[in-house]
């Protein structure tokens, strides 16, 4: 499931987290505290199979249980289907520790409600991801393009992994449409506005990862005209969260001609032109991350750059002393996202909104004492929305000046800018999508 990635990866994840600690409270602490005897050879039907000795520690309860039923419990809440495929499994390890003589039936039933409630419990700190797609704004007409004929199609070749082609899937729904691979030794922007100029298109189209996707919907906007969105990325945020995770939905919905209005995120940087963002922005210890990772990448490969780039950097961050809309703060991290993001009180997982004008704003507080602890304990235990560390705001717009060196800014997980002044802002409502109603 790791290997396969996305929703499988993220449910094998927690269904590990769920069994380290399902097996540490039913092995170290419970069974001590419940001293029980395990069952006598032969009082248990079936138990002369069981073919090796008797565990001598308590059998109160079951730590085989508890941990098949928490990996069966967290890969559900992630991965329904594939709960539904690991529950016969889980039940079958439960059953055998009665049928080998090891366990009474009572220890079997307490140990899988252990497994079940260590995994639900995983939901408070770090929450289920909703696969649903954010609620755009109103309908917009659009041209109906059913064959894509008179659209341009920009294409980031070095977005998404390797053996992938959605370009040749776009080519098979959209025969009409003209695909441009952008070079990767020009400035995609200029790119995208010789093509436009050129061509004349009714509709521009994009495939690849967020980076890709950001630039081109700014020249949508910058043109005024509608836009498609076709996942070709890796993790492809925006379109899985505006309901284009499909090539198909997409090119059904250009067909139709259905489209609706996004927001999109704006930051002034230092008084410069402002720079757009579809997804978040951010300042503090991530754009530090995201650069590590970048340079780590070559040697490690992204996953494991990314991993140990995070660790680098909460291990050695400085706080930033910053001013938020004229109030001065020293902050770890400054977390700005376009639209709506879920939870409040954890780390955000998923957008239910993203058109009604509005910054998801949220900093890591370092003014207070213990400050870096206070917030793993907060994570870790669930509270993040009660911590006096933690501070989440939903607003039209933020200003933040930094009170010392020029810090980096990271958009859409991609370095951008350097800085001492940046104000941010949302653009209600200014890209008409293609999107499948």
């Amino acid at each position: 499931m790791a290997v396969v990635g996305g929703r499988a990866r993220r449910a094998a994840v927690r269904g590990l987290l769920a069994v380290a600690g399902a097996s540490a409270l039913s092995n170290a602490v419970l069974k001590p505290i419940f001293p029980r005897r395990r069952p006598p050879a032969g009082s248990v039907e079936f138990a002369h199979r069981r073919g090796l000795p008797s565990p001598r520690s308590s059998s109160f309860p079951s730590g085989h249980s508890a941990s098949a039923a928490a990996f069966a419990t967290g890969v559900a809440l992630e991965y329904p289907a594939a709960g539904l495929v690991v529950a016969p499994v889980a039940c079958a390890v439960a059953y055998s520790r009665v049928h080998t003589g090891v366990h009474w039936p009572s220890d079997v039933v307490v140990g899988a409600g252990v497994g079940a409630a260590i995994a639900l419990a995983t939901r408070r700190w770090w929450a289920v991801r909703s696969e649903d797609p954010a609620t755009l704004g109103p309908d917009h007409p659009a041209l109906a393009l059913p064959d894509g004929d008179g659209m341009i199609v920009f294409a980031n070749p070095g977005s998404g992994s390797d053996g992938d082609d959605p370009v040749s899937e776009i080519e098979g729904y959209l025969p009409g449409a003209r695909i441009v691979e952008f070079d990767a030794d020009r400035d995609f922007a200029e790119q995208i506005d010789d093509a436009v100029a050129d061509l004349s298109p009714k509709a521009l189209g994009v495939c690849g990862g967020d980076g890709t996707v950001v630039t081109v919907a700014a020249a949508a906007v910058r043109n005024d005209l509608p836009l498609a969105v076709f996942p070709g990325g890796t993790l492809n945020h925006f379109a899985r969260d505006a309901g284009a995770g499909d090539i198909a939905s997409t090119a059904q919905a250009l067909a139709d001609g259905d489209a609706e209005l996004v927001d999109l995120g704006r930051v002034g940087v230092d008084g410069d032109e402002p720079l757009t963002f579809v997804n978040t922005a951010s300042l503090g210890g991530y754009p530090d991350a995201v650069r590590l990772r970048e340079r780590w990448q070559p040697r490690l490969g992204k996953w494991p750059a990314a991993a140990l780039a995070m660790v680098r950097v909460l291990a050695s961050a400085e706080p930033l002393r910053v001013e938020i809309d004229g109030r001065p703060h020293s902050v770890w991290m400054l977390f700005v996202g376009n639209g709506r993001y879920s939870p409040a009180d954890q780390v955000p997982m998923s957008r239910p909104e993203l058109h009604r004008g509005i910054l998801d704003v949220r900093y890591l507080l370092a003014d207070h004492r213990w400050s870096r602890l206070r917030l793993v304990a907060a994570a870790l235990t669930g509270t993040l929305g009660t911590s006096r560390t933690y501070v989440q705001r939903r607003v039209p717009d933020v200003s933040v000046t930094v009170n010392g060196p020029k810090v980096a800014l990271a958009t859409d997980g991609e370095v951008v800018a350097d800085g001492r002044q940046f104000d941010f802002r949302s653009d209600p409502q200014s890209v008409v999508l293609y999107r499948q109603v």
